[in-house]
């Protein structure tokens, strides 16, 4: 059973930094390639970031560029995703998705 669960989501004033984490368990990790989305309310989900299988490659929304940082480390099966200089747009859930397979979500609230 493939099982991903996402961490480090909570409450942080514009401008500071969360790292999330998102642990996978019942596949080959190290296989697929991993991203990130994130639904503010009464919004749809987007894209956010995206990492190759190998991690040598990255992908990111271009309003996260230079403030996100995607990496992994397939030797723990985990993603993550290092926030910084938040902004109070940035609040949503966010959703760690590999191949059909989705977390449940991790609540990140910025506020101004």
């Amino acid at each position: 059973q493939v099982q991903l669960v996402e961490s480090g989501g909570g409450l942080v004033q514009a401008g500071g930094s969360l790292r999330l984490s998102c642990a996978a368990s019942g596949l080959t990790f190290s296989s697929y390639g991993t991203n990130w989305f994130r639904q503010a309310p009464g919004k749809e989900r987007e894209f956010v970031a995206n990492i190759n299988w190998s991690g040598s490659s990255t992908y990111y929304k271009d309003s996260v560029k230079g403030r996100f940082t995607i990496s992994r480390d397939n030797a723990k099966n985990t993603v993550y995703l290092q926030m910084s200089s938040l902004k109070p747009e940035d609040t949503a859930v966010y959703y760690c998705n590999v191949h059909d397979y989705w977390g449940q979500g991790t609540q990140v609230t910025v506020s101004s």
